[in-house]
């Protein structure tokens, strides 16, 4: 059954956070499909991942390469699942329906805590998603230390 986890980001950075959640994605064995509206922000994205302070290697592409459906972590802003990810992660204001979280095992959320209409974007999306069924788990690093403040099932 499909699942939304809510990653509300306070004490560390999405380029500090991301490596983490994408290599336990993988670890799973799950492909992953990364979807942001912003292009200059998934360009970003995309040199962090590759010549970033990360000590992980986290092979991925970005949408419109000749080896998309082959990549392992694809950064796009299409909704099509071109690579067959069983994750998707919404970055940026990213946003998701019901019907398309039922077609992933984990769908992930991140949202920047520091700015009050991604927090207020990100209770609506749990009102929706939870009101239409699906799974959901809200995190929160304000402690110092992810830890799972409410779940709804």
């Amino acid at each position: 059954m499909s699942e939304v986890f809510f990653y509300h980001l306070t004490n560390s950075s999405l380029g500090q956070m991301l490596p983490q959640i994408l290599d336990r994605t993988l670890q799973n064995n799950w492909r992953v499909l990364l979807r942001s509206v912003d292009q200059v922000q998934l360009d970003r994205l995309d040199a962090q991942l590759w010549g970033g302070n990360n000590t992980l290697f986290l092979p991925h592409g970005i949408n419109g390469g000749t080896h998309d459906v082959d990549q392992p972590i694809l950064l796009t802003m299409g909704r099509d699942n071109l690579n067959d990810a069983k994750a998707l992660i919404l970055v940026h204001g990213s946003k998701t329906t019901a019907e398309e979280v039922a077609g992933y095992e984990r769908v992930s959320l991140i949202f920047n805590g520091n700015d009050q209409m991604a927090v207020d974007d990100a209770r609506t999306d749990w009102k929706k998603l939870t009101d239409a069924g699906i799974r959901a788990k809200y995190w929160s690093q304000a402690s110092g230390r992810w830890e799972m403040k409410a779940e709804k099932n």
